[in-house]
């Protein structure tokens, strides 16, 4: 028989670590809307302002950094949350009553706070100063010493995995569960559902070894299909499917609107890009109302606004046609890449333009270099005082790190994931002003 999931189990207001003071309450509807709550209010999140997106951190114009970047991500997982609720209970009203499946707004704009949280200071240079360290650097001194697993997570160190971590783990002096997040919204963030033992060729993984009871009881208990019980793989929860949509649509709109505002594209390269994912009267409508107002960044915020909501209703429509192979685990492709035509190739043109003109430009390239440079850095001091605490600097280094991390962990894997907790979880400027104090560079004023 095939398998296949069902939305009574899959939304779940359920706590994860504080399962036994859960009870089922007229009231637990809000448990979700509490996650958001949450989150919001949580200094890991908050320190999301201080975290690279793509462009360098702003001076005289604002572009985005990770905070307002997951903010918006959340408002368009909001509406696709939305969208796929009101369009399967019109289908099948029993689960209005049977299921929080309303709910799913709720949810996906939570998830979409959190998809980031684990992400360490410099974006995806700083997760490739951690892995090469580790399998290129001084760390590979360590491979002795861990097994196969253990070291599968350190050289292909991951922000989701570090994300379900940083919401999941007990860190010290915390309480069970972490987060204590509700299983459905913790779910929604493991965009793929298997640990490093198990990438393939996206290098990508969804929970470190540490964590990956975690994500089986969480797995388990929302009824979440395991594709490959040798490779512990698993199939995505429902929901993830809608936080990577939500992902997709806003970093590479939002990164076409700000490489108009740092002049990397023109005012006309940029009208055009984003006019393509429109035809017929819904463009002439669109270029007739460019001509109302005269200021470029407005025309652009009107287009970017529409394009975005052309997207919504494009990938609501897309998770809507292929729910059967969702809940049966059986789809491989983003939403996105299975909107219809126009859009979908608008929407290659907008990858193809930002590879070559955005993520390659210069001010994009040397802040990864600098921040590269920065982590690898504080990575490998760090390393060898957690390896060898009993030397006089080792002492000094241990002493900046916060009580939360165990870096006197009593095994090795131990205390490198306490040392990537605490570089992970740093804002950009943080490291940096660290690393300058650390070389020499910057001394406080006495």
């Amino acid at each position: 028989m095939q398998q296949t999931m069902i939305w009574e189990r899959l939304v779940s207001p359920v706590r994860f670590g504080l399962e036994e003071f859960h009870e089922e309450r007229a009231d637990n509807r809000s448990e979700f809307l509490r996650d958001y709550d949450r989150l919001i209010f949580s200094s890991p999140f908050r320190r999301l302002q201080n975290k690279t997106q793509v462009f360098p951190l702003p001076g005289s114009i604002f572009v985005h950094n990770r905070l307002t970047h997951s903010l918006e991500v959340s408002c368009v997982g909001r509406s696709l949350g939305n969208n796929i609720a009101l369009a399967l209970i019109s289908k099948r009203p029993e689960l209005a009553t049977q299921s929080y499946l309303s709910e799913a707004g709720h949810i996906v704009s939570a998830a979409c706070l959190a998809h980031d949280m684990g992400n360490p200071p410099f974006g995806h240079s700083g997760e490739n100063a951690i892995a090469s360290y580790f399998s290129e650097g001084k760390g590979i001194e360590l491979r002795e010493h861990l097994d196969d697993a253990q070291w599968a997570d350190i050289t292909n160190f991951e922000g989701n995995a570090n994300a379900f971590r940083l919401l999941s783990h007990r860190f010290k002096g915390r309480r069970p569960g972490g987060f204590a997040l509700t299983y459905s919204t913790l779910a929604s963030i493991v965009k793929y559902p298997y640990p490093s033992s198990s990438i393939t060729d996206k290098k990508k993984f969804g929970f470190f070894i540490s964590e990956r009871e975690n994500y089986e009881k969480i797995a388990t208990r929302l009824g979440i299909i395991k594709v490959d019980e040798a490779t512990c793989r698993y199939a995505r929860h429902p929901f993830v499917w809608l936080v990577e949509a939500a992902d997709d649509i806003c970093y590479q709109i939002m990164d076409i609107e700000d490489a108009f505002k740092l002049k990397i594209l023109s005012f006309e390269q940029t009208r055009d890009l984003l006019l393509a994912y429109f035809e017929g009267e819904r463009l002439d409508t669109l270029v007739k109302n460019l001509k109302i107002v005269d200021d470029e960044n407005e025309k652009i915020a009107y287009l970017r606004s529409a394009t975005i909501g052309k997207l919504i209703v494009e990938c609501t429509n897309s998770f809507l046609d292929n729910e059967d192979k969702i809940l049966r685990g059986e789809l491989s492709r983003p939403l996105i890449e299975t909107i219809s035509d126009r859009p979908c190739m608008a929407y290659k043109e907008c990858t193809k333009v930002a590879y070559a003109r955005i993520y390659r430009a210069k001010q994009v390239l040397d802040v990864e270099m600098a921040g590269y440079k920065v982590i690898y850095t504080l990575l490998e001091l760090l390393i060898e005082a957690v390896t060898h605490p009993d030397k006089a600097y080792s002492k000094l280094l241990i002493k900046r790190v916060s009580e939360q991390y165990e870096i006197d962990a009593p095994t090795l894997y131990g205390k490198v994931m306490a040392v990537l907790d605490y570089i992970s979880g740093m804002t950009d400027v943080y490291a940096l002003d660290l690393y300058r104090k650390i070389i020499g560079n910057s001394l406080p004023s006495v």
